[in-house]
This record gives C-alpha cells, sequence and structure tokens, in this order.
C-alpha cells in the first residue's frame, strides 16, 4: 500500500494532475484579465506607468536603505546615487503619468526595431539552418511593428503598451489552460458510459 501512494506521488507534495482545475480557473481569470487590458489599453498603458513610478520610488528607498548600511564609502556613494536616481524617476513617472507613458512607447520602438535587426542579422548568418525562416520573419515583424507605431506616433502612446500588456496576459492565460488541460487525468477527461438498462 506504501509503495503504491510513493511510486504515484499523487499524494505527497504538488500534482499537476491533481491541481489541473486550480491551473485552468487562474489561466481563464489572467486572460479575462488581458481582454479587460485589450479593451481599455490606455487604462491598462497608465496603469502599468504609475506602478513604474510606485516601483522605482521603492527602489529608490531600497537603494537609500542601503546607503547608510554599507560600510564602505565607494558602495555607499553607489547606493546613494542610485537612491536618488530611482527617486527622481518614479516621482517625475508618478507627476506625469501621460508623458511617461509617451516616453515608455518610445523605448518600446526602440526595443522592437533593434531586436527585428538583430534577429535579421542572426537569420543571416544561419544559412542551411532548420528555423532560419521563422527568424527572419519574426525579424521583419518585429520592424514592421516598430516602424507602425513610429509612424502613428504620438497617437499610438494611447494604446500601444496597454494592448500589448493584454496580448501577452491573453497568450499567458491560453497556455496555463491548455497545460491544465494536458495534465488532467484520463478519467476526468473520458465522461463515463452509461449503464446499459436492466443492470
Amino acid at each position: 500500500m506504501t509503495s503504491t501512494t510513493a511510486s504515484t506521488g499523487h499524494d505527497e507534495g504538488y500534482s499537476l494532475e491533481n491541481e489541473w482545475r486550480t491551473l485552468a480557473i487562474a489561466g481563464v481569470a489572467i486572460g479575462l484579465i488581458g481582454l479587460l487590458a485589450m479593451a481599455i489599453p490606455m487604462v491598462t498603458g497608465l496603469s502599468m506607468t504609475i506602478a513604474l513610478g510606485v516601483l522605482l520610488v521603492a527602489g529608490g528607498i531600497v537603494h537609500g536603505v542601503h546607503a547608510f548600511t554599507d560600510r564602505s564609502r565607494r558602495g555607499g556613494i553607489w547606493q546613494a546615487t542610485l537612491a536618488v536616481v530611482s527617486m527622481i524617476a518614479g516621482i517625475a513617472v508618478l507627476a506625469a503619468p501621460a508623458v511617461a507613458l509617451i516616453t515608455l512607447t518610445l523605448a518600446l520602438v526602440a526595443y522592437f526595431a533593434v531586436d527585428g535587426v538583430a534577429e535579421l542579422a542572426a537569420a543571416a548568418r544561419m544559412a542551411g539552418t532548420p528555423g532560419r525562416t521563422s527568424i527572419a520573419v519574426s525579424g521583419v515583424a518585429s520592424i514592421v511593428l516598430a516602424a507602425l507605431l513610429w509612424v502613428g506616433f504620438p497617437a499610438t502612446a494611447a494604446w500601444a503598451i496597454g494592448l500589448l500588456v493584454g496580448i501577452n496576459l491573453l497568450v499567458t492565460g491560453l497556455s496555463m489552460v491548455a497545460v491544465a488541460m494536458a495534465a488532467r487525468p484520463l478519467e476526468d477527461a473520458t465522461p463515463p458510459a452509461t449503464e446499459p438498462r436492466g443492470t
């Protein structure tokens, strides 16, 4: 009896087969949040910007504490500098989140452009290698997306960050649901057969 329980491992610790329903529910919830973020991208973008400002201020406080506790002079100066920069950046973001959202959109354009060029360069060096085409297509898509965001700037700042965050949450939620469905036991996946009459 003990050997059977130890071999299956369902009664000890976390088991995906036992917790697949929880994972599926969490995936659905995250997917719905992603859809909501995509429906109101401006609110999502501003919320992400405010969250970034709060994190910068919190990081500045942490660096400030480290500056006072660091016994080395050079380390203390470095921590104090990081604290001042983080605090100033965080306060600036919180004071003008719309301006910060525009700045983040510019950073996103730069990221897509650099990522696209890097992927195309990698594809150019992969002559005859499987997967070269997919990398090249991904690079072209990144450059096209960067160009579209840049052409529509600054109007794209109102929706770009929020839409991409929503898409990411939706894809994450769908992947969680897919993993949960694949991990569920066969007895849960297969409906029970109806008993014949007269039994």
